[in-house]
């Protein structure tokens, strides 16, 4: 009792911890976004801030160099270097009186040309901002300048990106580690026998591996018995039952048997004699142990005759498995019975089987007793019983 008690306040404590992690790895992912998406909206509005400045810088240069000569080579290359210098504008279009002018970080990646005329492109990756200034040099009418500006500051958008990750990637480790201190720390519980004491009613573990002490009786659970790999024998009146009724229905003939061995030693031989049964019967779900060393066989549609060929062939296939000297006596008993006919029930049928096993096994040199019944002396004695 106080095992099981402990067992449980460790589960509990276990569980709350598992709970209070799980709460803290939430919270460091939804910091994560949050922050991230403050950080890169703060980058965004810092950055059309910059692009202005800059935009506003070369807009000033372009006057002052257009007033000591217009597109001329020095004009050109203090534009270029102006715009190499920016860290947010990415082209410039200046407008002359002879016609646009481009001005590029990176040839073809922010302007095309549509009809001899130059056009931004319209990026995701660019501001929507508008950057445009007249440029009012001397003895030139018409001259402007604009550019095209970049949304975010591309190492800041980086930097952020890879902080974010890192804090995800920490929630994760912690995840991780909980996960993994759980498995090397859990403890599985011992199997054991409890046996009852003969002085008091307190119940002791004894630890025991003796094959041959039973273990409690816990019902069956699911369709087949872990020891066997056949049917519980507590499924055996119900299938028995439904079996016969839907024989009777189609008038068809069922057969009935009980197989008993009485030399096997372990629950491996047991399991190879069921194993051997379900090809040489009929189908895994109508097999069914009984009692300990027992088999129980429904075969819908078999013949008493049919069973019986069944049953030699079966009976030769463990003989040749477990041999035993030529003059000792057989090490397995079958019983056979079958609905012919008649309207019965499962109780019935598994008495009759009863009573042809207990007659080959009174008998070795006759390992095999079918029980034929008469079904016209069947409904008279039916009959007699409802008067």
């Amino acid at each position: 009792m106080d095992n099981n008690q402990n067992s449980q306040t460790m589960a509990g404590k276990n569980r709350i911890i598992i709970v209070i992690i799980a709460a803290v790895c939430i919270v460091i992912y939804l910091f994560a976004l949050v922050q991230a998406t403050v950080r890169l909206y703060l980058s965004a509005d810092k950055n059309k801030l910059t692009a202005e400045q800059e935009f506003s810088q070369i807009a000033g240069t372009a006057l002052a160099a257009g007033n000591q000569g217009f597109m001329t080579q020095g004009y050109i290359d203090t534009i270029n270097n102006s715009l190499s210098a920016s860290k947010s504008l990415e082209a410039l279009i200046i407008t002359g009186p002879d016609g646009e002018y481009v001005f590029e970080k990176q040839k073809g990646y922010a302007v095309n040309w549509v009809n001899n005329s130059p056009r931004f492109i319209n990026r995701a990756s660019f501001s929507n901002q508008n950057h445009y200034e007249p440029l009012p040099i001397q003895n030139l009418r018409n001259a402007n300048i604009k550019a095209v500006s970049r949304a975010f500051n591309y190492s800041d958008f980086t930097k952020i990106l890879k902080e974010t990750l890192l804090i995800i990637l920490a929630g994760f480790a912690i995840a991780f580690f909980t996960m993994l201190i759980q498995l090397l720390t859990g403890k599985q519980e011992p199997m054991f026998v409890k046996i009852k004491s003969d002085k008091s009613s307190d119940l002791e573990n004894h630890f025991t591996y003796e094959s041959d002490i039973p273990l409690p009786e816990i019902g069956p659970k699911g369709l087949y018995s872990p020891r066997s790999n056949i049917g519980w024998e507590e499924y055996l009146i119900d299938r028995l039952d439904a079996e016969l009724h839907r024989c009777a229905s189609t008038e068809k003939d069922l057969a009935f048997l009980l197989i008993e061995f009485t030399d096997l030693t372990n629950d491996a031989m047991f399991k190879q004699s069921t194993e051997d049964a379900v090809p040489s019967f009929t189908s895994r779900d109508l097999l069914f142990e009984y009692g300990r060393w027992g088999i129980a066989a429904i075969i819908p549609g078999a013949s008493l005759e049919n069973a019986i060929s069944k049953s030699e062939k079966f009976y030769q296939i463990i003989m040749d498995r477990f041999p035993r000297g030529h003059d000792a006596p057989s090490s397995i008993f079958l019983g056979i019975t079958s609905r012919s006919g008649r309207l019965l029930g499962a109780e019935r049928l598994l008495l009759e089987a009863r009573e042809a096993l207990k007659k080959a096994k009174a008998d070795p040199a006759s390992p095999i007793i079918a029980f034929k019944s008469d079904p016209e002396k069947y409904r008279e004695f039916i009959n007699s019983q409802k008067k």
